[in-house]
């Protein structure tokens, strides 16, 4: 992007990153139903999504993946929502993005290397089930 944006709409964005950390579900919902990108990113390339995933927001998750973000983007560093939860064994979230298609295999670290870089048994149990 070539221009700058002015202060007020940083501000608001970073409002927007802020809702997602903190797990804000009805009022960031109510933000992208209204028009906010669901699949905007900061400075470090982390969507919404992946930063609500992050910071172990599960309803978050299932909101932002039922307006259709995307579950398969990384973020600067190859890290995909799921991996983020994972890391955080936030099992809603790993759940919620595991039925919406999420690859447990996508992105670097994967969430499968995840789980078992930082020994998490029970997330990489839930990562490699059968599905069906």
């Amino acid at each position: 992007m070539s221009e700058e944006l002015d202060a007020e709409t940083l501000a608001f964005a970073h409002r927007m990153f802020d809702l997602a950390r903190d797990g804000a579900t009805a009022e960031l919902a109510d933000y992208v139903d209204a028009g906010l990108p669901v699949d905007m990113t900061n400075d470090k390339g982390d969507t919404l999504l992946i930063l609500a995933a992050y910071h172990a927001h599960p309803e978050t998750v299932a909101a932002l993946l039922a307006r259709g973000a995307d579950h398969s983007r990384t973020n600067d560093r190859g890290q995909t929502a799921l991996a983020a939860a994972t890391f955080r064994s936030s099992t809603g979230a790993v759940r919620a993005l595991l039925a919406a298609g999420a690859d447990p295999h996508h992105g670097s670290p994967s969430a499968v290397e995840t789980a078992r870089f930082f020994d998490l048994p029970d997330m990489l149990t839930l990562l490699t089930a059968p599905t069906g």
